[in-house]
């Protein structure tokens, strides 16, 4: 630290020293030598060569620690098998297996020697035949026997590797968190106790469990399942069959409400894009699509409606946006004011976003269990689940846009007498226009993407032709329906996008 000034240098050491606990004056020779130049300097930690990830843990590095810990794993693993392991116990499993088909063809030769079968010359074959790939498998096992030495040999060439590699990063990982404690004091310092018992512990069940399990896999009966029971599943799917059962009961009324409102907007999109004369429906919506994004995107729609239309899918297809329009327009008309009212509160979106998150990992497929429980199979379930699936984005997107609108803008305008109501209409929204219309974008393609899925309900579509195609191994037609769906989708988002993009 020569080019650093005395008083700094020796704050610096301080630090350093406060920071390390342990071997002070090693560490400030390191970190000096470390902090000449930027980058990774070569330098190897005794301390870290023998305790591995032990030393990781110990010093707060918690994802170096794992990461080594699998590494050395994989070595004792292979250690313990060298030294304890039953190498040949696979081909033994498989010469029994062998020995015992081979004693049944030997007595099903002696019956037909006995009786003069036709068959007896091919069940010689057959028993010659066996007869080879049993001393095949014994010998086979032997040579397996054999390689302990080696499997321990490399054991060991392994573990000196991840140790050597575990000591030449150690000090320049120290010293990386020692950059980060000085501006955050909350990070992990000195050489802790408590850290290093939970490291011992830690190694020693997962190095230790894992080497039994793999050189001795019957010594432990608990290592081979989980202990489990058959009976808490169903106790507990009883359970929420019951439950399910009570929620349809008690909540009929709203349920069935629920699904006269989706028929009732189903049936009015049908009567618009399907009852409607074609050429109508397709001049609109070339139309829809020149004013929205520009002649290209209307040449497109043109070329994309003509495709459907050519090969047989126009009602299809209509009948696939109208589904996807209702859930398209009621997760974006709940959607948008749920993300505005969540991005004023942050206690509300802490609560809401677990909710989005459970949506957004959930299978599609499993979307589909409760929905058919509480409101049956047909189009209304189709677009309540498409609508489940399809409206965390807009949620998310609209409080991204909302938060990320600068905060001096906003005092601004409060500043020039901006009331609430103003600032959400004439300054957050606006600014946050291209996020939101991004979330809107992610609510219909995911809603488009449900589409196959809901046709396993009842719901009718384009994706009950790629569900049949699926079903008979029609792969022709079901890429046809495929690309139909994707025109749908492109014309849809072009349009939504408009020339934003």
């Amino acid at each position: 630290m020569e080019h650093i000034k005395p008083d700094t240098a020796k704050r610096l050491d301080a630090l350093i020293g406060e920071f390390v606990g342990q071997s002070q004056d090693y560490y400030r020779k390191i970190f000096a030598h470390m902090m000449a130049a930027p980058g990774y300097r070569f330098t190897l930690n005794p301390a870290a060569a023998l305790l591995g990830p032990i030393w990781y843990g110990a010093r707060g590095l918690w994802s170096w620690f794992l990461g080594f810990l699998l590494l050395e794993t994989l070595a004792f693993i292979q250690i313990g098998r060298g030294l304890f392991g039953d190498l040949g116990r696979e081909f033994r499993e498989r010469a029994d297996r062998i020995a015992e088909t081979l004693d049944l063809r030997r007595q099903q030769i002696e019956a037909a020697e006995q009786s003069g079968a036709a068959s007896l010359d091919a069940l010689r074959r057959a028993a010659e035949s066996l007869e080879t790939a049993l001393a095949d498998a014994q010998a086979a096992a032997a040579q397996a026997d054999e390689t302990g030495l080696t499997n321990v040999a490399v054991g060991l060439a392994l573990l000196v590797l991840f140790k050597f590699i575990a000591s030449a990063l150690a000090n320049w990982t120290l010293e990386g968190q020692f950059a980060r404690w000085r501006s955050d004091k909350s990070v992990a310092q000195g050489w802790s106790l408590p850290r290093l018992g939970i490291a011992i512990g830690l190694f020693a069940a997962v190095v230790g469990l894992s080497t039994v399990k793999f050189a001795q896999p019957d010594a432990i009966d608990l290592l081979k399942a989980f202990p489990t029971d058959r009976d808490w599943r169903l106790t507990v799917g009883d359970g929420i069959q019951a439950a399910f059962d009570w929620t349809k009961i008690v909540g009929r009324g709203f349920f069935d409400g629920l699904t006269f409102g989706m028929r009732t907007l189903l049936d009015w999109l049908e009567v618009v894009l399907v009852d409607t004369p074609w050429p109508v429906v397709a001049l609109v919506i070339v139309m829809l699509a020149f004013l929205s994004a520009g002649p290209r995107v209307a040449i497109f729609t043109g070329a994309a409606l003509a495709y459907l239309g050519l090969l047989d899918f126009w009602e299809k297809s209509m009948t696939t946006i109208a589904l996807l329009g209702a859930a398209a327009m009621i997760s974006i008309t709940l959607g948008i004011p749920l993300g505005i009212f969540c991005a004023r509160r942050p206690k509300v979106f802490a609560v809401v976003r677990p909710i989005l998150d459970f949506m957004q990992s959930m299978p599609s497929f499993v979307y589909l269990i409760p929905v058919v429980a509480f409101i049956g199979s047909g189009k209304p379930a189709g677009v309540v689940a498409t609508m489940i699936f399809g409206s965390p984005p807009v949620i998310r997107f609209t409080v991204l846009g909302l938060q990320q609108v600068p905060q001096a803008v906003r005092e601004a305008a409060l500043a020039f007498g901006a009331t609430p109501s103003y600032l959400l209409w004439r300054v957050d929204l606006p600014l946050a226009a291209r996020t939101i219309m991004a979330g809107v974008n992610q609510t219909i393609l995911l809603s488009l993407a449900m589409v196959v899925v809901a046709s396993l309900i009842g719901a009718k579509g384009l994706g009950e032709d790629v569900l049949e195609a699926l079903q008979f191994a029609a792969a022709g037609q079901g890429i046809l329906a495929g690309l139909a769906i994707l025109f749908c989708a492109l014309i849809l988002d072009r349009i939504v996008a408009g020339k934003r993009q």
